[in-house]
Parts: structure tokens; C-alpha cells; sequence
């Protein structure tokens, strides 16, 4: 049983909902890719009103996931625009090499995408990658034997 501290006033999330929901939003909250990824936490929504997250297990949020809250209704997770690097070139060997840094590394046609870093940021421009910071909500490719991110190497 979890017993609400005071200030928690949305209650507790329960479960996590597809985009396609259907329930009443009460809130939003604006996670960056770390933060999508939980299975316990205090979080509080754009409005200032705060609620626990209290799942079975660790989960990694989809876009346009909702929480599911103990009362029917749910609180919408909007990806937070975090910096970011595009990258170009020899997409072949550059993901090789950001993949052997175990990198989280989201694939597009014709670039990558990683978080910023600047020891990455160095060993890519010195394998002659092109690269363009920006900002944007950070979307990796999930590991190959599951949905999402990968926990370990148990697979």
C-alpha cells in the first residue's frame, strides 16, 4: 500500500496508456529520455500539481503515453526537447562506433541522432562525421529482442 504525502493531490499512477486512451487528461508532464524511463517517482505536471507513479515494474514511455491514475483519469507525457546532435556521413562505420560506446542512437535514413556529448561529439568529428546540434525530443532505437529500451544483455 502507498500512503500520499501531503501535496500529492492527483493521487497515484497505476499504469501506463497507449496514445489512443480515451481517458480524461488532467495534466501533462514533459520527461526527457531519462526521465521516461521509471517505475517509482514524485513528478508534477506543467500546472504545478503532483502525483506519484507507482508501477509493477520499470517501463519505457512510448510517445504520447498517459499515465493511468487510481481515479479513471490520466496524465499525458509529452517528450521534452533535449539537446541533441544530427549527425552524417559513413552512417555504417559511425554507428558501429557509437554503438561500441553502447550510445543510445536513434536511425534515420540518412543520419543519426544521440544525445550531446562532447567526447562523442570529438571522436565523430575526428571519423569525419558532420555534425549539427539542435534540440528535439530524443527517440532511440529500441533494443532488437524487445520494445523500447533494453535492460542488460540477459537476452
Amino acid at each position: 500500500m502507498y500512503f500520499l504525502a501531503n501535496g500529492d493531490e492527483l493521487g497515484v499512477a497505476v499504469a501506463v496508456l497507449p496514445a489512443d486512451h480515451g481517458r480524461k487528461v488532467v495534466g501533462r508532464v514533459v520527461l526527457d529520455y531519462e526521465s521516461r524511463c521509471l517505475r517509482r517517482k514524485r513528478l508534477s505536471t506543467e500546472g504545478g500539481a503532483t502525483f506519484v507513479v507507482d508501477l509493477p515494474q520499470t517501463v519505457s514511455l512510448d510517445p504520447g503515453a498517459a499515465f493511468a491514475l487510481a481515479d479513471g483519469t490520466a496524465i499525458a507525457v509529452t517528450e521534452a526537447h533535449e539537446p541533441v546532435l544530427r549527425i552524417t556521413g559513413d552512417l555504417p562505420r559511425l554507428a558501429w562506433h557509437i554503438g561500441n560506446r553502447h550510445c543510445p542512437c536513434e536511425i534515420g535514413p540518412d543520419h543519426l541522432v544521440i544525445r550531446a556529448d562532447p567526447v562523442l561529439e570529438d571522436m565523430l568529428r575526428r571519423l569525419g562525421a558532420t555534425l549539427a546540434r539542435g534540440f528535439a525530443p530524443f527517440r532511440p532505437e529500441g533494443g532488437a529482442y524487445g520494445h523500447g529500451r533494453t535492460f542488460g544483455h540477459s537476452h
